[in-house]
């Protein structure tokens, strides 16, 4: 079988693998990872691990002299006297062999971009032929290493690599946990929503919906943020006497986007690790595509609204009777709007500012460029944001030591399982790496950045639809895509591609989808009112998100 070929057949058994569990077995997602993972690693011959660990160096060659006699390389290496140039053979073997020697001649470093490089002469003789981007120039005892790492257990490999992933994302998915549950628990949630209604009125009602549903799934899940909403929904729709639907649509365009487009969001968070965004970009980009999809989403609701009507039902949850009490309760004990937005806010501003100001504080003094940094990390940023957020729920609750300590075991109970799966999508993206998936996408005809972003977005898409998690489609396609980034193919800025995977895990919202059974469950819709209402806006936003990240892309590629 042709290299290519097995590459293709590993691959796909492995996404058949996840998917599969999932609609037939109803595995948790985390299992169906795990299984994808090890299925993946079973098949994936000795060969392509060789391969993958030695190009996986970074020594890659950059430039070459004309006359074959100088090379330039990424400084990613260690300065010593003696290097090896190694060349990827073709098939059937593609594996990499030394063909010669090369030795230190010139540090160099760009001025404008303060990155390193050396600059290597040949000590032995290269033999004819074409230089390929696969040529690499590694120091001998990480050849040797990288050689010698094939033989390393599928175990082990897989625990390295889910405990790699859950370093990376894991503070952080408990930091936006427990800063969601205490927006809960405190009030803060509710009052900016209330705040919302109060700024816009209530003609204006689902602008207050949307913005606010935005907002408060940066730091909580979708599910959590259409059940906090939905009950003021139906309180509006028992004010107004109209426009239910309007309402419910309004939340779900709100919530639903920033769920797949703004860390610390897991999906979101884990393709920008993957794809080496930094959070605070991510941040930035994905709210800015959010705006534009959420607008679109918008105007959609309000033509459905004006040709359909949803009724306002009774719903296992919240009876008439009750609504009625909901629309008349006191806001006056909620915590004030400033500090209710504060740990929603103060970590898009720490994290997202400091990448827009860095380029401006160059001359800053050292010290408190550390501290900036520091207080930048993303990890830091939530930890500091949610202390603000326990502050508040301690200040604004009657909570006792007991019923504290429950609601913070009952938030990182829920972020383990989130952490948990989101890590073995790490193992299982690992595993797909290591098959040497990167030269399998290198050699689809794709001609353009635009060809490759709506490849993300389709593939997205068809996982999600057809295994219903918008988490589990992004983390199952970022692993086809993470080995691209190094190889400069892309043509695009990184950000693109995870703003493409993340529209993509949008369409199509139907049965299989938790999500939807919260929204129809919730709201009072049935079944065919729900792919008649959900299924159609989220499609509407999804394409809308993958038309603006093709032509930001256009205009600003970024690279």
């Amino acid at each position: 079988m042709p290299p290519t070929t097995l590459i293709l057949v590993i691959v796909l058994a492995g996404i058949v693998t996840v998917v599969g569990s999932i609609l037939l077995f109803r595995l948790n997602a985390f299992l169906a990872l795990v299984l994808g993972a090890l299925v993946v690693a079973v098949l994936t011959p000795r060969a392509n691990l060789e391969n993958f660990a030695v190009a996986d160096t970074d020594a890659k060659v950059i430039t070459v002299n004309n006359t074959g006699i100088e090379l330039k390389v990424s400084h990613s290496i260690s300065p010593i006297d003696s290097l090896w140039l190694v060349v990827r053979k073709p098939a059937p073997t593609e594996s990499y062999e030394t063909v010669a020697t090369l030795k230190t001649t010139e540090h160099l470093i760009d001025e404008k971009t303060k990155k390193q490089s050396i600059r290597l002469a040949y000590t032995s003789d290269y033999p004819q032929g074409d230089y390929q981007k696969t040529d690499l120039v590694i120091a001998p005892d990480k050849f040797v290493a990288a050689k010698k790492s094939a033989f390393i257990t599928i175990g082990s490999r897989l625990a390295a690599a889910f405990g790699s992933t859950a370093g990376k994302v894991g503070l952080i998915i408990a930091m936006a946990s427990i800063i969601g549950k205490c927006l809960l628990d405190s009030g803060a949630a509710h009052r900016i929503v209330d705040s919302a209604l109060k700024l816009v009125g209530e003609k204006r009602a689902p602008q207050a919906f949307i913005f606010s549903g935005f907002l408060l799934a940066i730091p909580v899940f979708f599910d959590t943020v259409f059940y906090l909403m939905v009950p003021i929904g139906k309180a509006m729709r028992l004010r107004t006497g109209k426009n239910y639907l309007l309402y419910v649509l309004a939340i779900v365009s709100g919530g639903t986007m920033a769920h797949s487009l703004v860390p610390p969001t897991p999906g979101p968070l884990f393709v920008a690790e993957e794809l080496q965004v930094s959070i605070g970009l991510m941040i930035i980009a994905g709210c800015g595509v959010g705006l534009c999809t959420s607008t679109v989403g918008f105007f959609w609701c309000h033509w459905i609204n004006r040709i359909c009507e949803l009724p306002l039902r009774d719903t296992p949850d919240l009876s008439l009777a009750d609504l009625e009490k909901l629309s008349t309760r006191d806001t006056s004990t909620l915590p004030p709007l400033g500090l209710s937005l504060l740990p929603i806010l103060l970590p898009v501003f720490l994290i997202g500012g400091f990448t827009i100001l860095k380029p401006f504080l160059t001359g800053l003094d050292p010290t408190l460029m550390t501290v900036l940094q520091t207080l930048s990390d993303k990890n830091i940023a939530l930890v500091i944001s949610a202390m603000i957020a326990i502050g508040l729920l301690i200040k604004q609750s009657d909570l006792t030591k007991d019923e504290f300590s429950a609601s913070m075991q009952s938030s990182l109970a829920g972020a383990g399982v989130i952490i948990l799966i989101t890590s073995a999508g790490g193992a299982f993206g690992q595993m797909l790496k290591m098959t040497g998936v990167a030269s399998l996408v290198q050699e689809l005809p794709l001609h353009s950045p635009t060809l490759i972003l709506t490849l993300a977005f389709l593939i997205t898409t068809a996982i999600r639809t057809a295994q219903g998690s918008s988490t589990v489609s992004m983390i199952t396609t970022v692993g086809l895509f993470a080995p691209l980034v190094g190889e400069g193919v892309l043509g695009v800025h990184p950000v693109y591609i995870a703003l493409a995977i993340g529209c993509g895990s949008k369409p199509i919202a139907w049965m299989n989808d938790s999500g939807f059974w919260v929204i129809t469950r919730m709201s009072g819709m049935t079944e065919k009112e729900g792919l008649k209402y959900i299924t159609p806006l989220s499609a509407v936003m999804a394409v809308t998100g993958l038309i603006v990240v093709l032509i930001a892309a256009a205009i600003y590629p970024g690279v």
